[in-house]
């Protein structure tokens, strides 16, 4: 009986874990949205980890220059391009304004005050490598991805489609 007792008292400790993790994480989600909606570039690069994504474009970048049926000569170009695009490319569309689709697409639009702390928490999803991410639904893919970083939770992929980050008119 003690036994039976200890598990359910472990089990509930262990899924209260998860709990404050993602309580946590959506204190800087809503972090983000907040910078996202005001346009705030210094409190948006506060809540995204820049050299994660601009990593993972890079990534995307050197795949599919390997995936290309083309000349290996061009294949090698376009790799060793790589880096200096994906800089490019991550000073263009790492910027609040960008991910403002991305934002309503997820239900944030700018007639809708953006909701508080525990119903952020309600949306994210802890995922195996401690990270948590962002869905659509409870069961759908992760389209963004967050991971503590010196105690800050912090966007380290987007995992959405590309067509979501809309640069704006110039």
């Amino acid at each position: 009986m003690r036994l039976a007792v200890v598990l359910i008292l472990t089990a509930a400790l262990l899924s209260g874990c998860a709990s404050v993790q993602r309580i946590d994480a959506a204190a800087d989600v809503h972090a983000l949205l907040i910078a996202i909606r005001d346009n705030d570039q210094q409190a948006f690069n506060a809540r995204i980890d820049r050299h994660a994504l601009r990593d993972q474009i890079e990534g995307q970048l050197v795949t599919r220059a390997h995936a290309a049926k083309v000349d290996d000569r061009l294949k090698g170009l376009a790799m060793l391009l790589a880096a200096p695009a994906a800089q490019v490319a991550a000073d263009t569309l790492l910027r609040p304004n960008v991910f403002k689709a991305a934002a309503e697409y997820y239900g944030y639009t700018p007639d809708k005050p953006i909701p508080g702390q525990l119903a952020i928490a309600s949306a994210l999803r802890q995922t195996a490598n401690g990270r948590v991410c962002a869905t659509r639904s409870k069961t759908g893919p992760c389209l963004l991805s967050f991971a503590s970083e010196d105690g800050i939770w912090k966007l380290v992929s987007f995992d959405g489609d590309p067509a979501q980050l809309r640069l704006p008119n110039l």
